[in-house]
Protein backbone atom coordinates (compact mmCIF):
# COMPACT_ATOMS: atom_id res chain seq x y z
CA UNK A 1 0.00 0.00 0.00
CA UNK A 2 1.18 3.13 -1.01
CA UNK A 3 1.48 5.54 2.32
CA UNK A 4 1.95 9.17 -0.30
CA UNK A 5 -0.42 11.00 -0.77
CA UNK A 6 -1.18 11.99 -4.60
CA UNK A 7 0.08 15.43 -6.21
CA UNK A 8 -3.42 16.66 -5.93
CA UNK A 9 -4.17 15.41 -2.73
CA UNK A 10 -1.09 16.83 -1.35
CA UNK A 11 -2.01 20.56 -2.94
CA UNK A 12 -5.76 20.18 -1.92
CA UNK A 13 -4.61 18.94 1.86
CA UNK A 14 -1.92 22.46 1.62
CA UNK A 15 -4.74 24.92 0.09
CA UNK A 16 -7.25 23.65 2.73
CA UNK A 17 -4.80 23.97 5.75
CA UNK A 18 -3.93 27.58 4.69
CA UNK A 19 -7.59 28.91 4.72
CA UNK A 20 -7.98 27.29 8.00
CA UNK A 21 -4.85 28.80 8.85
CA UNK A 22 -5.62 32.41 7.42
CA UNK A 23 -9.36 32.37 8.48
CA UNK A 24 -10.40 30.31 11.99
CA UNK A 25 -9.42 31.38 15.02
CA UNK A 26 -10.67 29.63 18.35
CA UNK A 27 -12.59 33.13 19.29
CA UNK A 28 -14.40 32.96 15.69
CA UNK A 29 -15.33 29.62 15.60
CA UNK A 30 -16.80 30.07 19.35
CA UNK A 31 -18.43 32.97 18.28
CA UNK A 32 -20.22 31.11 15.28
CA UNK A 33 -20.83 28.47 17.53
CA UNK A 34 -23.31 30.49 19.69
CA UNK A 35 -25.53 31.60 17.02
CA UNK A 36 -28.66 29.90 15.88
CA UNK A 37 -26.89 28.32 12.63
CA UNK A 38 -24.49 26.71 14.66
CA UNK A 39 -21.13 27.57 12.40
CA UNK A 40 -19.79 30.64 10.05
CA UNK A 41 -22.24 31.09 6.70
CA UNK A 42 -18.82 32.79 5.41
CA UNK A 43 -16.45 30.15 6.21
CA UNK A 44 -18.74 27.70 4.60
CA UNK A 45 -19.29 29.93 1.32
CA UNK A 46 -15.70 30.06 1.51
CA UNK A 47 -14.67 25.95 1.90
CA UNK A 48 -17.17 25.46 -1.46
CA UNK A 49 -14.97 28.52 -3.70
CA UNK A 50 -11.94 26.36 -2.77
CA UNK A 51 -13.53 22.51 -3.35
CA UNK A 52 -13.36 21.37 -0.05
CA UNK A 53 -17.12 20.25 -0.53
CA UNK A 54 -16.65 19.05 -3.83
CA UNK A 55 -13.66 16.78 -3.29
CA UNK A 56 -16.36 14.58 -0.93
CA UNK A 57 -18.47 13.69 -4.36
CA UNK A 58 -17.55 11.94 -7.05
CA UNK A 59 -17.31 12.98 -10.57
CA UNK A 60 -20.02 10.87 -11.81
CA UNK A 61 -21.94 13.07 -8.85
CA UNK A 62 -20.64 16.78 -9.68
CA UNK A 63 -17.68 16.82 -7.45
CA UNK A 64 -13.85 16.12 -7.76
CA UNK A 65 -12.81 13.23 -5.70
CA UNK A 66 -15.26 11.45 -3.30
CA UNK A 67 -12.32 8.35 -2.75
CA UNK A 68 -11.90 7.74 0.99
CA UNK A 69 -8.79 8.91 1.00
CA UNK A 70 -10.33 12.33 0.03
CA UNK A 71 -12.14 11.66 3.03
CA UNK A 72 -9.01 11.27 5.60
CA UNK A 73 -7.19 14.41 3.94
CA UNK A 74 -9.68 16.92 4.15
CA UNK A 75 -11.11 15.54 7.99
CA UNK A 76 -7.60 15.11 8.96
CA UNK A 77 -7.49 18.99 8.59
CA UNK A 78 -10.84 19.74 9.63
CA UNK A 79 -9.67 18.49 12.84
CA UNK A 80 -6.35 20.07 12.72
CA UNK A 81 -8.25 23.79 12.52
CA UNK A 82 -11.25 22.45 14.87
CA UNK A 83 -13.51 23.50 12.48
CA UNK A 84 -17.32 23.51 13.35
CA UNK A 85 -19.11 23.80 9.58
CA UNK A 86 -21.10 20.86 8.54
CA UNK A 87 -18.84 18.86 6.27
CA UNK A 88 -19.73 15.39 7.98
CA UNK A 89 -23.57 16.26 8.20
CA UNK A 90 -24.37 18.28 5.13
CA UNK A 91 -21.38 16.33 2.33
CA UNK A 92 -21.06 12.65 4.22
CA UNK A 93 -24.25 11.51 5.82
CA UNK A 94 -26.86 13.71 4.12
CA UNK A 95 -25.13 14.09 0.57
CA UNK A 96 -23.70 10.57 0.87
CA UNK A 97 -27.30 9.17 0.93
CA UNK A 98 -28.76 11.03 -1.93
CA UNK A 99 -25.37 10.29 -3.94
CA UNK A 100 -25.96 6.29 -3.23
CA UNK A 101 -29.63 6.30 -3.84
CA UNK A 102 -30.96 9.46 -5.31
CA UNK A 103 -32.45 9.54 -8.95
CA UNK A 104 -31.21 12.33 -11.59
CA UNK A 105 -33.69 14.45 -9.91
CA UNK A 106 -32.90 13.94 -6.48
CA UNK A 107 -29.21 14.43 -7.23
CA UNK A 108 -29.52 17.52 -8.19
CA UNK A 109 -29.38 18.95 -4.84
CA UNK A 110 -25.74 17.63 -4.78
CA UNK A 111 -25.02 20.70 -7.14
CA UNK A 112 -26.17 22.81 -4.43
CA UNK A 113 -24.89 21.23 -1.98
CA UNK A 114 -20.98 21.33 -3.38
CA UNK A 115 -21.97 24.95 -3.91
CA UNK A 116 -22.54 25.61 -0.18
CA UNK A 117 -26.19 27.01 -1.04
CA UNK A 118 -28.09 23.94 0.52
CA UNK A 119 -27.14 22.55 3.65
CA UNK A 120 -28.65 18.72 4.69
CA UNK A 121 -28.71 16.43 7.26
CA UNK A 122 -29.71 12.85 8.32
CA UNK A 123 -32.44 12.29 10.76
CA UNK A 124 -31.92 9.10 11.91
CA UNK A 125 -31.17 7.86 15.67
CA UNK A 126 -34.25 8.06 17.77
CA UNK A 127 -34.36 8.23 21.77
CA UNK A 128 -34.23 4.65 22.17
CA UNK A 129 -31.53 3.29 19.30
CA UNK A 130 -28.44 4.64 21.27
CA UNK A 131 -25.61 2.88 18.66
CA UNK A 132 -28.07 0.49 16.56
CA UNK A 133 -28.14 2.38 13.17
CA UNK A 134 -30.79 -0.19 12.61
CA UNK A 135 -33.16 0.68 15.34
CA UNK A 136 -36.18 2.51 13.82
CA UNK A 137 -39.28 3.24 15.15
CA UNK A 138 -40.47 6.11 13.08
CA UNK A 139 -42.93 5.35 10.65
CA UNK A 140 -44.23 5.54 6.79
CA UNK A 141 -47.28 4.75 5.75
CA UNK A 142 -48.53 4.20 2.64
CA UNK A 143 -51.47 7.05 1.87
CA UNK A 144 -52.35 7.38 -1.86
CA UNK A 145 -49.33 8.42 -4.08
CA UNK A 146 -47.59 9.17 -0.88
CA UNK A 147 -46.41 8.90 2.58
CA UNK A 148 -47.39 9.71 6.15
CA UNK A 149 -44.39 9.66 8.24
CA UNK A 150 -44.98 9.53 12.76
CA UNK A 151 -42.12 9.34 15.14
CA UNK A 152 -38.92 11.66 16.31
CA UNK A 153 -35.52 11.62 15.77
CA UNK A 154 -32.74 12.74 18.32
CA UNK A 155 -29.31 14.64 18.59
CA UNK A 156 -29.89 15.07 14.27
CA UNK A 157 -26.53 17.10 13.15
CA UNK A 158 -26.96 20.00 11.51
CA UNK A 159 -31.04 19.15 11.83
CA UNK A 160 -31.81 23.09 13.20
CA UNK A 161 -29.83 24.27 10.26
CA UNK A 162 -30.89 21.60 7.19
CA UNK A 163 -32.85 23.15 4.11
CA UNK A 164 -33.55 19.68 3.31
CA UNK A 165 -33.64 16.05 5.93
CA UNK A 166 -33.00 12.53 4.77
CA UNK A 167 -35.26 10.67 7.26
CA UNK A 168 -35.74 6.89 8.21
CA UNK A 169 -38.22 5.33 8.58
CA UNK A 170 -39.86 1.52 8.88
CA UNK A 171 -41.96 0.86 6.07
CA UNK A 172 -41.77 -2.82 7.48
CA UNK A 173 -40.53 -5.14 9.88
CA UNK A 174 -39.77 -5.11 13.89
CA UNK A 175 -37.93 -2.04 15.49
CA UNK A 176 -34.15 -3.55 15.38
CA UNK A 177 -34.76 -5.14 11.69
CA UNK A 178 -32.60 -4.08 9.31
CA UNK A 179 -34.95 -5.06 6.55
CA UNK A 180 -37.89 -2.49 6.05
CA UNK A 181 -36.33 0.77 6.63
CA UNK A 182 -36.76 3.35 3.63
CA UNK A 183 -35.41 6.88 3.20
CA UNK A 184 -37.56 10.00 2.36
CA UNK A 185 -36.43 13.69 1.53
CA UNK A 186 -38.09 16.04 4.02
CA UNK A 187 -38.47 19.79 3.49
CA UNK A 188 -37.02 21.71 6.77
CA UNK A 189 -40.10 23.40 6.91
CA UNK A 190 -42.73 20.64 6.37
CA UNK A 191 -45.87 20.57 7.60
CA UNK A 192 -45.90 18.60 10.77
CA UNK A 193 -42.48 18.58 11.39
CA UNK A 194 -41.06 20.39 14.27
CA UNK A 195 -37.28 21.08 15.17
CA UNK A 196 -35.50 21.91 18.35
CA UNK A 197 -31.79 23.02 18.17
CA UNK A 198 -29.24 22.97 20.78
CA UNK A 199 -25.56 23.71 20.89
CA UNK A 200 -23.31 20.24 22.21
CA UNK A 201 -20.26 20.89 24.38
CA UNK A 202 -17.66 20.61 21.44
CA UNK A 203 -19.27 23.61 19.62
CA UNK A 204 -21.46 21.59 17.05
CA UNK A 205 -25.42 22.06 16.58
CA UNK A 206 -28.16 19.31 16.96
CA UNK A 207 -31.81 19.32 16.72
CA UNK A 208 -34.60 16.91 18.27
CA UNK A 209 -36.83 16.48 15.76
CA UNK A 210 -40.70 15.58 15.80
CA UNK A 211 -42.57 14.01 12.64
CA UNK A 212 -46.62 14.39 13.43
CA UNK A 213 -48.59 13.03 9.77
CA UNK A 214 -45.94 14.51 7.94
CA UNK A 215 -47.29 13.93 4.43
CA UNK A 216 -44.18 13.15 1.19
CA UNK A 217 -45.02 12.88 -2.04
CA UNK A 218 -44.07 9.04 -3.63
CA UNK A 219 -41.24 11.27 -5.17
CA UNK A 220 -39.63 11.75 -2.22
CA UNK A 221 -38.95 8.41 -1.19
CA UNK A 222 -34.83 7.70 -1.44
CA UNK A 223 -34.08 4.63 -3.29
CA UNK A 224 -36.23 1.83 -3.09
CA UNK A 225 -39.10 0.86 -0.56
CA UNK A 226 -37.63 -1.14 2.43
CA UNK A 227 -34.19 -1.26 0.78
CA UNK A 228 -32.27 1.72 2.63
CA UNK A 229 -29.94 -0.75 4.91
CA UNK A 230 -27.28 -0.88 2.98
CA UNK A 231 -26.93 2.37 2.07
CA UNK A 232 -27.55 3.56 5.36
CA UNK A 233 -24.20 1.11 6.75
CA UNK A 234 -21.84 2.55 3.87
CA UNK A 235 -22.54 6.13 4.80
CA UNK A 236 -22.78 5.63 8.52
CA UNK A 237 -18.77 3.74 8.17
CA UNK A 238 -18.42 6.46 5.48
CA UNK A 239 -18.68 9.05 8.77
CA UNK A 240 -16.70 7.03 11.36
CA UNK A 241 -13.61 6.67 8.95
CA UNK A 242 -14.15 11.03 8.92
CA UNK A 243 -14.25 10.95 12.28
CA UNK A 244 -11.42 9.17 13.09
CA UNK A 245 -9.59 11.05 10.54
CA UNK A 246 -10.65 14.06 12.38
CA UNK A 247 -9.78 12.67 15.66
CA UNK A 248 -6.00 12.47 14.24
CA UNK A 249 -5.71 16.08 13.18
CA UNK A 250 -6.89 17.06 16.48
CA UNK A 251 -4.85 14.39 18.50
CA UNK A 252 -1.68 15.99 16.69
CA UNK A 253 -2.09 19.66 18.04
CA UNK A 254 -3.13 19.15 21.49
CA UNK A 255 0.22 17.26 21.28
CA UNK A 256 1.61 19.84 19.95
CA UNK A 257 0.76 22.20 22.22
CA UNK A 258 1.35 20.10 24.82
CA UNK A 259 4.72 19.59 23.54
CA UNK A 260 5.21 23.42 23.52
CA UNK A 261 4.45 24.22 26.60
CA UNK A 262 6.69 21.21 28.58
CA UNK A 263 9.79 23.14 26.74
CA UNK A 264 8.13 26.38 28.12
CA UNK A 265 6.65 25.45 32.08
CA UNK A 266 9.52 25.84 34.84
CA UNK A 267 8.67 23.85 38.04
CA UNK A 268 11.62 23.98 40.57
CA UNK A 269 13.50 26.47 38.77
CA UNK A 270 13.43 23.24 35.87
CA UNK A 271 11.73 23.06 32.35
CA UNK A 272 9.25 20.32 33.20
CA UNK A 273 10.01 18.95 29.64
CA UNK A 274 13.12 17.95 31.08
CA UNK A 275 11.31 15.43 33.73
CA UNK A 276 11.62 11.58 32.71
CA UNK A 277 8.32 10.66 33.71
CA UNK A 278 6.69 13.66 31.75
CA UNK A 279 8.66 12.35 28.71
CA UNK A 280 7.85 8.88 28.64
CA UNK A 281 4.19 9.55 28.91
CA UNK A 282 5.13 11.76 25.44
CA UNK A 283 6.62 8.93 23.51
CA UNK A 284 3.74 7.29 24.38
CA UNK A 285 1.51 9.39 23.37
CA UNK A 286 3.34 10.38 19.99
CA UNK A 287 3.43 6.12 19.47
CA UNK A 288 -0.75 5.83 19.98
CA UNK A 289 -1.50 8.75 17.58
CA UNK A 290 0.65 6.65 14.88
CA UNK A 291 -1.04 4.11 15.73
CA UNK A 292 -4.42 5.82 15.36
CA UNK A 293 -2.93 7.14 11.99
CA UNK A 294 -2.24 3.58 10.54
CA UNK A 295 -5.61 2.49 11.23
CA UNK A 296 -7.17 5.28 9.43
CA UNK A 297 -4.82 4.19 6.29
CA UNK A 298 -5.88 0.91 6.60
CA UNK A 299 -9.47 1.44 6.63
CA UNK A 300 -9.30 4.03 3.85
CA UNK A 301 -7.60 1.73 1.87
CA UNK A 302 -9.68 -1.37 2.22
CA UNK A 303 -13.31 1.15 2.08
CA UNK A 304 -13.88 -0.18 -1.47
CA UNK A 305 -13.69 -3.66 -0.58
CA UNK A 306 -15.99 -6.47 0.52
CA UNK A 307 -18.52 -5.30 3.29
CA UNK A 308 -17.10 -7.26 6.25
CA UNK A 309 -13.42 -5.77 5.17
CA UNK A 310 -14.82 -2.20 5.18
CA UNK A 311 -17.15 -2.14 8.09
CA UNK A 312 -14.14 -4.57 10.49
CA UNK A 313 -11.80 -1.83 9.32
CA UNK A 314 -13.19 0.99 9.96
CA UNK A 315 -14.74 0.02 13.29
CA UNK A 316 -10.49 -0.66 14.19
CA UNK A 317 -10.04 2.59 13.42
CA UNK A 318 -12.73 4.16 15.29
CA UNK A 319 -12.11 1.98 18.31
CA UNK A 320 -8.34 3.34 18.09
CA UNK A 321 -9.44 7.21 17.34
CA UNK A 322 -12.01 6.78 20.26
CA UNK A 323 -9.19 4.91 22.81
CA UNK A 324 -6.82 7.13 21.72
CA UNK A 325 -8.07 10.57 21.59
CA UNK A 326 -9.47 10.18 24.97
CA UNK A 327 -5.70 9.23 26.11
CA UNK A 328 -4.32 12.21 24.29
CA UNK A 329 -7.20 14.68 25.60
CA UNK A 330 -6.36 13.73 29.36
CA UNK A 331 -2.63 13.68 29.09
CA UNK A 332 -2.60 17.07 27.69
CA UNK A 333 -4.74 18.75 30.01
CA UNK A 334 -2.93 16.81 33.14
CA UNK A 335 0.47 18.23 31.56
CA UNK A 336 -0.88 21.64 31.17
CA UNK A 337 -2.53 21.51 34.64
CA UNK A 338 -5.43 24.74 35.44
CA UNK A 339 -4.88 26.64 32.44
CA UNK A 340 -5.79 23.40 30.22
CA UNK A 341 -9.21 24.15 31.42
CA UNK A 342 -9.92 27.40 30.84
CA UNK A 343 -12.27 28.90 28.40
CA UNK A 344 -10.07 31.15 26.42
CA UNK A 345 -6.70 28.09 26.19
CA UNK A 346 -7.76 26.20 22.94
CA UNK A 347 -6.39 22.72 24.34
CA UNK A 348 -9.84 22.12 26.15
CA UNK A 349 -11.73 22.61 23.45
CA UNK A 350 -9.77 19.87 20.87
CA UNK A 351 -10.39 17.62 24.31
CA UNK A 352 -13.91 17.77 24.36
CA UNK A 353 -14.37 17.28 20.15
CA UNK A 354 -11.92 14.22 20.84
CA UNK A 355 -14.27 13.13 23.77
CA UNK A 356 -17.47 13.43 21.93
CA UNK A 357 -15.66 12.11 18.46
CA UNK A 358 -15.76 8.55 20.70
CA UNK A 359 -19.63 8.88 21.05
CA UNK A 360 -20.57 9.80 17.62
CA UNK A 361 -21.75 6.78 15.44
CA UNK A 362 -20.32 3.80 18.19
CA UNK A 363 -17.62 3.94 20.78
CA UNK A 364 -15.18 1.97 21.81
CA UNK A 365 -16.85 -0.68 23.58
CA UNK A 366 -19.44 -0.76 20.80
CA UNK A 367 -16.62 -0.84 18.40
CA UNK A 368 -14.75 -3.89 19.99
CA UNK A 369 -17.96 -5.52 20.01
CA UNK A 370 -18.54 -5.01 16.68
CA UNK A 371 -15.29 -5.89 15.39
CA UNK A 372 -15.67 -9.05 17.32
CA UNK A 373 -18.93 -10.04 15.54
CA UNK A 374 -17.67 -9.27 12.16
CA UNK A 375 -14.44 -11.52 12.82
CA UNK A 376 -17.11 -14.01 13.24
CA UNK A 377 -19.04 -13.45 10.62
CA UNK A 378 -16.14 -13.27 7.93
CA UNK A 379 -14.56 -16.95 9.61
Amino acid sequence: MNFTHTEERQLFKDSVARLIADTHTLDARNKAARTDLGFSAEKWAQFAELGAIGALFSEDDGGFGGAAFDVTVLFEELGRGLVNEPFLATAILGGGLIAELGNADQKAVIEEVIAGTKQLAFAHGEPKSRYDASHVETTAKKSGDGYVLNGAKAVVLNGGAADLLVVSARSSGAAWDEDGLSLFLVPGDAAGLSRTSYPSIDGLHAAEIRLDNVTVGADALLGGEAKAWPAIEKVIARANLALASEAIGAMEVARDMTIEYLKTRKQFGVVIGKFQALQHRMATVLLEIEQARSSVINAAGRFDGSRVEREMAVSAAKTLAGKIGRLVAEEAIQMHGGIAMTWEYAVGHFAKRLVMIDHMFGDVDYHIARYVALSKEAA
